[in-house]
């Protein structure tokens, strides 16, 4: 996959050990063990930003959950969405041990959201896209339309479709249109 990658000021190291942070979360749920109080040296680290953490099988989502804004530090807002992707996205059964060796892990560290006007501002594979109108909202990763294929009109549809709302919403100016970047790993 081919994503412009914005620097997010995380290491090698850092990145590494958000990934074991994943495994460790999940492993020790699955195993039923305790997972240890660990607190990253790393300053990066416990600065608060918005995450996902996306679980596949084979190729396919298993599960996808994270904060799209900054509520709690990095390492945290991971181990979290760990938890979460993999026992409670309500699209999908909780993970069993038997699956675990199967899966694939990615990591999505995102950039503050940036409200928009205009939507031909929107860059397939660089931005992602929340849409809000009404009490609805819909959210996707910059990604999704890179694997999937999409133009930018076919993002902002799905993104609408997401949000339970009708596929040309993004049109309407009562619908506020939210951009992001990640840093994908």
């Amino acid at each position: 996959m081919n994503h412009e990658i914005v620097d997010f000021g995380l290491t090698a190291r850092e990145k590494e050990y958000l990934r074991n942070q994943v495994k460790m979360v999940i492993k020790a749920r699955l195993e039923g063990g305790d997972l240890p109080d660990d607190v990253p040296e790393s300053a990066v680290l416990k600065e608060k930003r918005g995450a996902f953490v996306t679980l596949k099988k084979s190729g396919e989502l298993r599960g996808c959950i994270g904060y799209i804004e900054a509520f709690k530090p990095l390492y945290q807002t991971i181990r979290e969405m760990a938890k979460a992707a993999a026992f409670d996205d309500p699209r999908f059964p909780e993970m069993t041990i038997e699956e675990w060796p199967e899966i694939e892990i990615e990591l999505s560290v995102l950039t503050p959201l940036r409200e928009i006007d205009d939507p031909d501002i929107v860059e397939v594979g660089k931005h992602g896209l929340l849409i809000r109108h009404e009490n609805y909202s819909g959210l996707l990763l910059p990604q999704v339309a890179v694997e999937y294929g999409w133009s930018r009109e076919e993002f902002l549809a799905h993104t609408c479709h997401k949000a339970g709302l009708a596929p040309d919403c993004w049109r309407r100016s009562e619908t506020k249109l939210y951009i992001f970047s990640a840093d994908i790993f």
